[in-house]
């Protein structure tokens, strides 16, 4: 007698059926997607400043006031180091543009560049003549004659003025 017919024959497991689920299974199916939905919903929709009680930002005229409040307040330096009024300056322009223009990356100009930006967003206040403006913080003894303080005065109160 031969040896493999000795062997039990293979038994082979019956095919398990996964297709069509049963309808309990699509329910649960159909309400998990429903939930990727609301989530999704909930998580990418932009919230409208008429829905959060109020704007996002502050309007431009109180920026503006504010603003030039905040110029007139700061002490013109007849007969004294200019530097310190320099930075107050620049860093009031540099606000008001972080504020206004976000994506312009002007937090990190300076020099030509940043007077060029300031001039091309108004031209009509004239600030790149004005290289003291970046320059003269940086000075040890730094001084301006009157006329020249209160004409860079006039020309950021015109910027502030004429751009926010």
């Amino acid at each position: 007698m031969n040896t493999l017919d000795q062997l039990e024959p293979l038994v082979r497991p019956a095919p398990v059926a996964f297709w069509p689920l049963a309808p309990g299974w699509w329910l649960i199916a159909a309400l998990v997607f429903l939930l990727a939905l609301l989530v999704f919903w909930l998580c990418y929709r932009r919230p409208r400043p008429e829905s959060a009680g109020g704007t996002v930002e502050e309007p431009l005229d109180v920026q503006r006031n504010a603003a030039l409040a905040e110029l007139n307040r700061l002490p013109r330096p007849y007969d004294q180091p200019a530097g310190p009024w320099l930075q107050a300056l620049n860093m009031l322009l540099k606000r008001l543009c972080i504020s206004r223009y976000p994506d312009s990356h002007c937090q990190s100009m300076n020099g030509r560049a940043w007077l060029a930006f300031l001039d091309t967003r108004c031209p009509a206040a004239g600030l790149t003549r004005w290289m003291v403006l970046v320059n003269g913080a940086y000075r040890p003894d730094c001084r301006m004659d009157d006329k020249a303080i209160d004409e860079l005065h006039a020309a950021v109160a015109i910027w502030i003025r004429k751009h926010v």
